[in-house]
């Protein structure tokens, strides 16, 4: 996976097509997601890029769920 890939503004999915959030950027191995996206609660959430299994129709697709990606 090419991190070089995921952009700012890209929604994040979960394996079940379950939006986990918006991309604000990718900082080392760790893909940051914007606070005002509504399910961020006001707050920044990290995955680790081991979760993501592909970037493709400008969304970043993961590997788990999206319950598993907020846990």
């Amino acid at each position: 996976m090419d991190a070089s890939q995921i952009k700012e503004h890209m929604d994040v999915v979960g394996s079940d097509n379950e939006h986990v959030g918006t991309v604000d950027k990718v900082e080392g191995q760790r893909i940051k997601l914007a606070r005002k996206d509504p399910s961020a609660g006001g707050e920044h959430h990290y995955l680790d890029l081991s979760k993501v299994s592909s970037v493709q129709d400008g969304q970043v697709r993961l590997a788990c769920t999206a319950q598993e990606a907020r846990s």
